[in-house]
């Protein structure tokens, strides 16, 4: 097929389309509650109708009189599982006291699971449900994150892989007090709620003598395995998962779900396969990205440099764990300044613990930053785009550290020029067309690039096709595609010679799909686990009488055309034929393994780079907000697929736009419950709302960020385009609003404050 082979022979780099799209498309992929095997029992959740207090009773007695009711769970009657806290906790835990449901009688936060059907069919069981009847003696619940933070605290123990604040630099508070320009503001985030298209799921065959098979909607299929094991106290010989496909996450599967630990109980009670997938109000009560207060303040002097930078945040968790972000270190990092102060605080409120939603922390502390340098800009009374560029900062002031590499000031240039920056009008509500008023703003973004432990196994066959495997996920980033190209380029071969398994708990082990890390992570590994496979081929080849090969190293071949050669001469190898033949075997299989590389890390600091030019348009009667054009240039190392690169930047700027103007969790205080739990009333954006997004590749060569050159693109995309809306919207009608999502109410607000 044309698509499979570019011009040039090198597939990493060509725009090819999904390897799993065709499947997909056809709707033959299928997902975690999609899996039927035979006696199947349905599962259903009963969930608390309050915010907090204690279950005083609960009749099951007409839904046990429902027809194929096989059994129904509720605390008083649940199975034993692993006593100790450490049992519980997974991959990315958290410190505290992890989430076990049908525990006890306490409800801590509207939507707790408090009991669960199982029937013979899913009609039945959602029935039994229904009539369940549940007493309960609520208590005040706490969800106000603007009356709790007075109670605010510093986690006494910091979350894994999440990065304090640094200790304060210079003398903030009095360069500050000091200095001739400078804004003091309050910047809020209503909270977020996950809604990836596929609900979540779990479908548990028992295979018989404590053999489990699960098929779980799950960011790490061996998270989910380590996870089952630990609390019902199984070896993880007998238990397998699968993720092969997963219908969008966002940071929502990182850790197991309910219906994971609910589903798994009830089949190694009854004996039988199970599946349990939860409704979409459901997915309000499993994780979300917290509220949070914002406090900057930002001193500049006369030509707009930086003298002072203090960024204090306050972030809603639970009353059982410490959820934590890296919300205000990004201040300290963006852009050059001596004297900067940086606090983050926890607010435990009677909430279900937050959870990370793509770009976690980034998205929305560089809100607040992104925003309070363009207030400052117009204090100042220079250009937003001339306000960054004199601060750029070349090395990481948090840590003292030169970065891998920074084509920021090429991503401003590049997109600036695409989006007309130069034909801007400075002053607010200087730009109309009709009836609308124009606004255009800008933002930088910022994404760390991480590589983390991972492994890949690569097999060459005699038949010229190949198989990579690892137990990566793909959440629709396109693992599946890449790691076939990178596997494709190491053969030699079209990318449709190349088998891609992954999302198998059973294969080589990698970390959960998130925080943008599995193309540096699980692509590297790819990459080395065929290069030991050619190294195994290499050691054959010399071997053989007369082989032309028998004083080359590893670095200096490639496979070409089927055949070892030397990579600066094609007309000198031996066939891959001859060489497995010569061995009498029909294939070569190794393992590759990556993982930080510690002596680049003590002096380096990786980051993906972005800038994002918006164009929002306000009806100056009406006050309706359109976002018509975006541009976003991204720095982020290699790019392996310009197709499904693209793709994540698109979604991540479209998830921005609803975070700007759309997303808000609203929770009615008084009885501590979600009132907009469904997408009818909680909103986000359809295709109506979004127009034209450019996204441009800022060429970038980083060899020190991964070793096959490459930077995470899943979260980048989203990073900064709040800010960037929001300054529009400021340069459209000279109102600024502070608290996200901007709404006609707050605009019209903003405006009569101001007057």
């Amino acid at each position: 097929m044309a698509e499979t082979t570019p011009p040039n022979g090198r597939v990493v780099g060509f725009p090819l389309s999904r390897i799993d799209g065709p499947l997909k498309v056809s709707g033959k992929a299928p997902y975690a509650a999609e899996h039927h095997p035979a006696g199947l029992l349905h599962g259903f959740v009963t969930i608390a109708t309050i915010g907090v207090g204690r279950i005083t009773g609960i009749d099951t007695t007409q839904a046990e009189a429902v027809p194929g009711i096989v059994k129904i769970y509720t605390h008083e009657n649940r199975p034993r599982t692993a006593w100790w806290d450490s049992s519980w906790k997974d991959e990315v835990a958290l410190p505290g006291h992890p989430f076990r449901p049908l525990e006890n009688d306490r409800v801590l936060y509207d939507g707790q699971p408090v009991a669960f059907v199982v029937a013979e069919t899913f009609e039945a069981a959602r029935d039994a449900a229904s009539m369940i009847r549940v007493s309960y003696a609520p208590e005040a619940s706490h969800t106000d994150l603007t009356e709790e933070r007075q109670n605010a605290y510093v986690p006494k123990q910091k979350r894994s892989g999440i990065a304090p604040p640094p200790p304060p630099r210079g003398d903030p508070d009095a360069a500050f007090e000091t200095a001739p320009f400078k804004i003091d503001a309050q910047y809020i985030h209503e909270g977020e709620y996950h809604n990836p298209m596929e609900l979540f799921g779990s479908t548990v065959i028992y295979e018989g003598d404590g053999r489990l098979t699960i098929h779980d909607k799950t960011q790490g299929s061996q998270n989910s395995q380590n996870y089952v094991c630990g609390v019902f106290e199984l070896d993880p010989a007998n238990v397998r998962v699968f993720n092969s496909y997963v219908g969008g996450a966002f940071g929502s599967g990182l850790r197991p779900k309910h219906q994971l630990f609910l589903s798994t109980m009830a089949a190694l009670d009854l004996k039988r396969s199970v599946q349990l997938e939860i409704s979409r109000r459901e997915m309000f009560y499993l994780t979300w990205r917290p509220a949070t207060v914002q406090r900057v303040r930002m001193g500049a002097d006369e030509t707009g440099r930086l003298v002072a930078v203090l960024h204090d945040a306050v972030q809603a968790t639970s009353l059982y764990e410490d959820y934590q972000e890296v919300v205000v270190n990004w201040s300290g990092l963006a852009y050059k300044c001596d004297n900067v102060k940086l606090t983050y605080e926890l607010a435990a409120m009677n909430v279900s613990t937050p959870g990370d939603m793509r770009a976690p922390g980034a998205a929305t502390g560089v809100f607040a930053l992104e925003s309070a340098i363009d207030e400052l800009s117009y204090e100042v009374g220079i250009d937003p785009l001339e306000m960054r560029v004199r601060n750029f900062v070349h090395v990481d002031q948090n840590e003292g550290k030169q970065f891998t590499s920074k084509a920021l000031h090429a991503c401003y240039r590049e997109a600036a020029e695409r989006f007309g920056w130069s034909q801007r009008l400075h002053a607010p509500r200087s730009m109309h067309d009709g009836q609308d008023l124009v606004g255009w703003g800008m933002a930088t973004g910022i994404w760390e690039a991480q590589v983390t432990q991972a492994a890949a196994r690569a097999r060459l066959d005699i038949d010229g096709s190949a198989t990579i495997s690892a137990a990566a996920s793909d959440i629709g980033t396109g693992t599946y595609t890449i790691l076939g190209q990178i596997a494709a380029d190491c053969f030699g071969l079209p990318a449709d010679r190349v088998t891609v398994r992954i999302g198998d708990s059973s294969l080589p082990k990698t970390s959960v799909e998130g925080g943008s890390w599995t193309a540096a992570s699980s692509g590297s590994a790819a990459q080395a686990a065929a290069t030991a496979v050619r190294a195994t081929l290499l050691a054959h080849a010399k071997n053989m009488d007369n082989s032309p090969l028998a004083k080359a190293t590893v670095e200096q071949t490639a496979i070409r055309d089927g055949r070892l050669v030397l990579d600066v001469n094609d007309q000198i190898g031996v066939s891959i034929d001859d060489i497995m033949a010569s061995k009498n075997i029909t294939f070569v299989e190794e393992e590759g393994q990556v993982g930080p590389d510690q002596s680049k890390m003590k002096v380096f600091s990786s980051y993906t780079h972005s800038g994002i030019f918006v164009e929002a348009r306000v009806d100056e009667e009406l006050g309706v907000v359109r976002v018509t054009r975006v541009v976003i240039a991204v720095a982020a190392g290699r790019i392996l697929n310009p197709k499904t690169a693209r793709s994540q930047v698109l979604g991540g700027v479209v998830m921005g736009i609803g975070m700007a103007l759309h997303e808000e969790g609203l929770a009615d205080h008084r009885s501590g419950r979600i009132m907009n739990h469904n997408l009818a009333e909680y909103h986000v954006p359809v295709n109506a709302d979004i127009h034209d997004i450019d996204v441009i590749f800022i060429e970038e060569h980083d060899d020190k960020a991964s070793p096959i050159g490459v930077k995470g693109l899943g979260e980048i995309g989203i990073v900064g385009v709040a800010a960037a809306v929001a300054n529009a919207l400021y340069h459209a009608t000279g109102n600024r609003v502070r608290h996200l999502p901007i709404t006609i109410d707050k605009l019209f607000y903003a405006k009569e404050a101001a007057e």
